[in-house]
């Protein structure tokens, strides 16, 4: 059964602040007292990895020193309320929409907490009516943009006379966290900062060629505790600290196709029929690994590919970045199936079946 819920349009942003890997190389030496092994793995990612660069939420690339709890709070809070504005500004324009015809905003992030939370911050940077349903979503890491889309598509099928905004936004350089784990390394050498916004509504039958480039027709969702210590944020001293392990690029691709296999069986499809995947873009071992466990084709997996060599990992808006990615240089044709598929923190895993409009 097809689900009421079209994405209209896509919008995404990024803070103004770019940092080449080279760049951050340089400044990771200047500034910390790096143990040999930590200042080879710097090297290797940052020099020889496949990242060219990534933007980032601070003023200036010496706020990367900053320690304490409060201001680096603070720091998400601003760069997270600028970029999720820009994201959904241009997602509300490309939907020929303004803020008062909205019924709905759901934001997720993981990257920073803020009590109300950033929907509230939104509500008021947008102009949006007052009316507005919101809900904030935190807590699901990289994989939470697709579960703020379920949310919206289920609001839609409640109430579905005014469109919902879904906002994915995440701060990632507020959580650096120095130190010489392998972990620490990686997270410090690949995650970037941006956000991605989608404007979601109801379909209308009787003009489908205007009505938006996706179609939704299901979610699918998995959760494994028992892998939880293998991704996650704790807290330490007051601040954000990643965990990632090196089994996360086997534990997600695998997770990843049990999810797949539920959703592709609940719509009585075969993964031949799928023609688009929009993957979160969490790593090239990440990517590849997905594509072997599943069975995708290198092509295919390219804009996901594209997405992290171009922005690194932004965690929860990479999925929406990478189906932008599809949309814009796939020119995909009416009736065509695609899969969106993230998975984060938790350990969780997330599938979405879409069509495509073939709709500008």
């Amino acid at each position: 059964m097809k689900m009421n819920s079209m994405i209209r349009a896509l919008g995404t942003a990024n803070p103004a602040l770019y940092v080449t890997q080279s760049e951050a190389y340089d400044f990771y030496v200047a500034h910390f007292n790096l143990a040999p092994e930590e200042h080879d793995l710097y090297r290797r990612l940052l020099l020889e990895g496949p990242v060219r660069g990534r933007y980032i939420g601070m003023a200036r690339k010496e706020d990367a020193c900053e320690t304490d709890p409060d201001r680096l709070n603070d720091r998400f809070l601003s760069h997270a309320r600028q970029t999720a504005a820009e994201a959904a500004e241009k997602a509300l324009t490309a939907a020929g929409l303004s803020t008062t015809d909205l019924g709905g905003l759901v934001v997720n992030t993981c990257t920073g907490y803020v009590c109300p939370g950033l929907s509230s911050y939104l509500v008021e940077d947008l102009g949006a009516p007052h009316d507005l349903r919101t809900l904030d979503i935190v807590g699901m890491g990289c994989g939470a943009a697709l579960p703020n889309l379920e949310c919206a598509t289920g609001w839609l099928a409640m109430n579905g006379q005014r469109p919902v905004l879904c906002v994915a936004v995440e701060i990632c350089s507020a959580t650096l966290f120095m130190g010489n784990e392998p972990g620490l390394v990686v997270s410090n050498s690949i995650f970037g900062d941006g956000a991605a916004a989608a404007v979601l509504a109801m379909p209308d039958e009787h003009d489908a060629p205007q009505q938006g480039p996706v179609r939704i027709l299901g979610f699918e969702s998995s959760v494994h505790p028992e892998h939880r210590h293998h991704l996650r944020y704790t807290q330490s001293g007051g601040r954000l600290r990643n965990h990632l392990d090196s089994r996360v690029p086997v534990i997600g691709a695998r997770l990843a196709g049990q999810t797949l296999a539920r959703l592709l069986a609940a719509h009585r499809l075969e993964q031949d029929d799928i023609t688009h995947w929009a993957v979160h873009a969490g790593g090239t071992a990440v990517l590849e690994r997905v594509g072997q466990q599943l069975g995708i084709p290198e092509d295919a997996l390219a804009p996901s590919v594209a997405i992290f060599h171009e922005y690194g990992n932004m965690s929860s808006p990479s999925v929406l970045f990478a189906l932008q990615r599809v949309l814009a240089t796939r020119q995909p044709s009416a009736g065509e199936l695609g899969v969106l598929l993230s998975f984060g923190a938790g350990f969780s895993a997330f599938a979405a079946l879409v069509e495509l409009t073939g709709a500008p």
